[in-house]
């Protein structure tokens, strides 16, 4: 196979005999790697938001202020403007205490939550869509999945250099077209999934549009599972080098996911078994 970096020169962008989609397919290269640049942070800043990510799956209820303590404790010597911005590249979402939820901007509140006691019971009753900040070698991009919470199943997924609304529609469009629609659909109130083209996708297919509640722990808690296991799985196991080794290495793992990785709540079944169970 040629290197990574021949085979992103073999794409032809200037009037293509090929579509971008299918010369991306056939060369195996996924196209938010293919336009992939670096993110111009400096290595002591991406060596803090590694450090923020990795921490996030431990204490996600720190904020701005704890945060700073412990970075400056490890000798990082950073100010709280500079921390609170580093949060927001990492999309660090801090957890509130229950009682915090009540003080949430009712002005931003675009769509009730609609999982409390709801029984998921059978497959594509419900999905889930959340993104995640990726550390590299050399800058960093976003993950973003879907997952289906009865089976667990991933039903797309996708990286990019930036969280665009349109970036997050492309993603739910595909997996809408390669399985069907939910009846439920379920996001954080991030401003991706609460712009236009992301809501328009949601009501013209007639899905039922369900929000966290902000700063709640568990409302979108499965997803949060696939973060800790992607990430402990797979991107912490192997930093990689660049966008398009990050979209290679994580086809093969979201493959193993689906396909092969025993699930204990499942009963040790597979996603893809509980998935296609009924199909």
């Amino acid at each position: 196979m040629k290197p990574t970096k021949e085979r992103q020169e073999l794409v032809e962008k200037e009037h293509p005999q090929l579509s971008i989609v299918k010369q991306c397919e056939l060369l195996t290269i996924h196209r938010s790697g293919l336009y992939y640049t670096p993110v111009g942070e400096s290595q002591n800043n991406l060596e803090i938001m590694r450090k923020l990510d990795e921490q996030y799956l431990t204490t996600p209820f720190y904020g701005v202020l704890r945060l700073m303590a412990l970075l400056n404790k490890e000798g990082f010597g950073v100010s709280k403007k500079r921390v609170r911005r580093l949060m927001g590249l990492v999309n660090w979402q801090t957890i509130y205490r229950e009682h915090k939820t009540t003080f949430c901007d009712k002005t931003s509140y675009k769509y009730p939550y609609l999982l409390k006691n709801l029984m998921i019971n059978r497959n594509n009753q419900v999905w889930a869509m959340d993104i995640t900040y990726v550390p590299m070698k050399k800058g960093f991009m976003y993950l973003a999945a879907i997952i289906d919470l009865h089976s667990r199943y991933v039903v797309n997924w996708s990286i990019s250099n930036s969280m665009s609304a349109q970036w997050c529609n492309q993603v739910l469009e595909e997996a809408i077209n390669k399985y069907g629609k939910p009846e439920i659909f379920n996001t954080d109130q991030g401003t991706q999934f609460t712009s236009d083209i992301f809501i328009n996708t949601l009501k013209k297919n007639e899905i039922q549009i369900s929000m966290d509640g902000k700063g709640r722990a568990l409302d979108n808690i499965f997803i949060e599972r696939l973060w800790k296991s992607v990430k402990y799985e797979n991107i912490y196991l192997y930093v990689y080098e660049n966008g398009i080794d990050l979209y290679q290495g994580l086809k093969k793992y979201f493959v193993f996911y689906n396909t092969e990785r025993l699930h204990q709540s499942l009963g040790y079944d597979t996603p893809k078994q509980r998935y296609f169970l009924a199909a």
